[in-house]
């Protein structure tokens, strides 16, 4: 019945903020960036190594939300890399503070949490 997850929905309280995170410091491809003027709202289209995943959505005064990876709802968005040591270095060097590295016991994997801007819950996991 399905074929793949379409892409993730994220609402930031700062948009230029936001997209200065996902696109400076995570490096995220922009794919395409629209205001919608009767709902006061951009919409950002972003890729994850070419593949169309993310919007980031601006909406004036949207409510806050619990987070952290252990709140009711969405736990996080993870993203694969292939060195958990330069992603973590690169993300540092960016001013983005990771949780300590650890390993999944039943895969044996590498994986650490981070934050965007808003405190979305962010994980990175060796491939």
């Amino acid at each position: 019945m399905f074929n793949k997850i379409h892409h993730v929905a994220i609402i930031c309280a700062d948009y230029a903020r936001s997209k200065d995170f996902y696109v400076n410091t995570l490096g995220l491809t922009v794919i395409q960036e629209v205001y919608r003027e009767a709902r006061k709202s951009y919409k950002l289209d972003l890729a994850v190594n070419g593949h169309y995943q993310i919007e980031l959505f601006s909406f004036e005064n949207p409510p806050l939300r619990a987070s952290g990876p252990e709140a009711v709802g969405l736990r996080h968005l993870c993203f694969e890399v292939d060195d958990l040591d330069a992603a973590v270095a690169t993300l540092n060097a960016r001013g983005v503070l990771t949780e300590p590295i650890r390993v999944d016991e039943y895969t044996g994997k590498r994986f650490t949490f981070f934050t965007d801007p808003d405190k979305l819950p962010l994980e990175i996991y060796a491939r």
